[in-house]
């Protein structure tokens, strides 16, 4: 099942978001905050709290702007949309890269609870769908920790076909989104069941071979490959990256050890049809061969399956044999 809503949502946000990226060295990222020009009691306090920010790292700036201005308000007896006007001006002093990586984090979340608010269509049950916004999640925070994990290092920014082959993929891994495959049950008819391994496979296990393929080609495999890159060719080594790529690479085999099992459970199955139909075949009319008794074949005597003996001829008293 395909997800219009889902896959206009990403084509809309996703450019936006390769524009930031491809210009982040371009941002502005300044701890000076502006200053307030009302008096206040606690506006000393307002004011050290902003300057404080200075020795703060930038993903902490967001966070003591919402502490000074909640001091700023403590103290002050404006009205409230003097006090709205007041947080978006220091908002708007916060780093500019900061807000990238909001913009992913709010991102991935609204393409979650969007796919959670949509209506359920007619290929896809409401026990389906907490399997997928559940699968979502996992997926989500993947990404998230990929893009922050890899384009935050100053070896990566310093290439720029690096960076945009880690678009590329980060992209790529976002197309998984607007698909429902991995959690829809295809019933298998009879009549496909019965021919070969290759249409018996793909028909019986069409889901978990999508989940198998989602995870090699378009997320754990390319974020494998990307992570191997780093740490072998660029040399930029860390513990999360190391971590991150263990995970990636045990994902990929157990994909591979689920692929096989799936394989030898289809030739298991096909195997035990081919002996039962050759059971049938040699046992319909003999039953001593099939290691069954008259008496458990229905409908049967002993009488019945008796063979009648040949009748000898009769012959009268006063006959005489010949010599």
């Amino acid at each position: 099942m395909f997800s219009p809503a889902i896959f206009l949502y990403l084509i809309s946000i996703v450019p936006s978001l390769w524009l930031l990226e491809m210009h982040h060295e371009t941002q502005y990222c300044s701890s000076q905050f502006g200053g307030l020009s009302q008096n206040t009691s606690r506006k000393e306090n307002f004011n050290q709290t902003l300057l404080s920010a200075e020795h703060t790292n930038r993903a902490d700036d967001l966070i003591a702007t919402v502490r000074a201005f909640s001091l700023y308000v403590k103290g002050s007896n404006k009205s409230p949309f003097h006090l709205a006007k007041v947080f978006v001006n220091n908002l708007s002093t916060v780093c500019e890269k900061v807000w990238t990586l909001g913009l992913h984090q709010t991102f991935l979340l609204m393409l979650i609870i969007g796919r959670w608010l949509l209506p359920i269509g007619s290929g896809i049950t409401r026990d389906q769908l907490s399997q997928l916004l559940l699968m979502f999640v996992g997926t989500a925070a993947d990404i998230l920790e990929f893009t922050s994990e890899t384009l935050e290092e100053e070896n990566v920014r310093n290439s720029p076909a690096l960076v945009y082959s880690i678009l590329v993929i980060w992209t790529w891994s976002m197309l998984q989104f607007p698909l429902d495959l991995a959690v829809q049950n295809v019933v298998c008819p009879v009549s496909m069941t019965t021919r070969g391994f290759s249409i018996r496979f793909f028909c019986q296990y069409s889901a978990d071979l999508w989940n198998i393929g989602i995870s090699i080609f378009i997320q754990d495999g390319p974020f494998l490959v990307v992570r191997l890159i780093l740490m072998t060719y660029f040399e930029v080594i860390n513990q999360m990256l190391v971590f991150f790529a263990a995970k990636n690479f045990l994902v990929v085999v157990l994909q591979f050890y689920r692929l096989v099992v799936l394989a030898l459970d289809v030739r298991a199955s096909l195997r035990s049809q081919r002996e039962h139909l050759k059971g049938e075949h040699r046992c319909p009319d003999v039953p001593a061969e099939c290691g069954v008794s008259p008496e458990a074949w229905p409908g049967s005597s002993m009488e019945a399956l008796a063979i009648p003996l040949q009748a000898s001829p009769v012959t009268s008293d006063d006959s005489h044999p010949t010599p």
